[in-house]
């Protein structure tokens, strides 16, 4: 994967809070520190997010997203 954003911090999905639209994902980073991304739902199970599954936290701007391998 390469991508053009400067803070990628991989992590693992912590929780998943799914709503009719958006899904709060919950991530663990390494050093014990957590990060929040609101994405939508159909994101969320396009990448087939779960707990336990390791991610990345792509930050760009004032944005969170999500990305996998």
């Amino acid at each position: 994967m390469k991508i053009s954003a400067r803070n990628i911090l991989k992590g693992t999905v912590k929780s998943i809070i799914k709503g009719p639209v958006n899904a709060e994902v919950t991530v663990r980073l390494p050093e014990g520190g957590e990060i929040v991304s609101i994405i939508t739902k159909a994101s969320a199970e396009s990448l087939g997010l779960k707990e336990g599954k390791e991610v990345y936290a792509v930050i760009k701007a004032s944005n969170v997203m999500i990305a996998t391998d």
